[in-house]
């Protein structure tokens, strides 16, 4: 692994970044997201996201954060969905690496990092994850951080011009 991987929560000033990733990757990542709109490849769509996601920090529904290597942006990792009632504690774990950083274990170690966050700070009790039955490079990192799969959720998602099923995933947290 190169670098000395981090993560914290996402900024404003992530925006230029983070669409500079997204436009150099936007054919390496279409079998796995979502089709988005032209704007979403732009540092000004990148920004409007951002402010989108940290109004969702301030609500307390998601914990937007990217992934740093040598103090640069390299990737994101958000925990959605957020439910923060005592009965539920749980949040949705996703994550990207910019193709420049990735097969150097900065998901894995984002991951890792984001699951402290989760208990921590956030007093989660539950992660769960979906990934695409086909992207087994996201399987391992999930399994690496001792996510175990407990299901399929067929046609979850569209993606690439067709519904693909999702792995779904799952790690207690502790209390």
């Amino acid at each position: 692994m190169r670098g000395d991987t981090r993560i914290r929560l996402i900024e404003p000033d992530d925006a230029g970044p983070i669409a500079a990733h997204r436009v150099r990757d936007a054919e390496a990542f279409r079998p796995w997201e979502p089709a988005q709109p032209a704007d979403f490849f732009t540092p000004e769509g990148q920004a409007e996201r951002i402010d989108g996601l940290l109004a969702g920090h301030r609500a307390g529904t998601v914990w937007p954060g990217v992934v740093l290597a040598d103090g640069q942006v390299i990737g994101q990792v958000t925990v959605g969905g957020i439910l923060p009632q005592p009965h539920l504690r749980r949040g949705s774990v996703g994550y990207w690496i910019g193709s420049v950083a990735q097969n150097q274990g900065h998901a894995g170690q984002a991951v890792g990092l984001v699951l402290r966050v989760m208990r921590d700070d956030l007093g989660l009790h539950r992660a769960e994850a979906s990934t695409n039955l086909e992207n087994l490079p996201s399987q391992r990192v999930l399994r690496r951080n001792g996510f175990s799969p407990y299901g399929v959720a067929h046609s979850s998602i569209f993606l690439d011009g067709s519904w693909r099923d999702g792995l779904l995933w799952e790690r207690l947290l502790g209390d």
